[in-house]
């Protein structure tokens, strides 16, 4: 499993903590964190909510 710096980037980039993030998307923060790590790939809905809460496209989490 590969840690999805650039999400951190993002989301440190807007200020929210992983809590913050979790919160607007309904999810767990333990969610937030297995993506972060790369733990766990988030379904095209959560990936829709996570890129909409830090802005940018939902489709860079299924990129290679």
């Amino acid at each position: 499993m590969k840690k999805r710096k650039w999400l951190i980037k993002k989301r440190e980039g807007k200020r929210k903590s992983q809590e913050q993030l979790a919160e607007e998307c309904n999810v767990t923060q333990m969610a937030i964190s297995n993506i972060e790590n790369g733990y766990r790939r988030p379904s095209p809905e959560l990936a829709k909510k996570i890129a909409e809460a830090l802005d940018f496209e939902w489709t860079k989490f299924y990129e290679k």
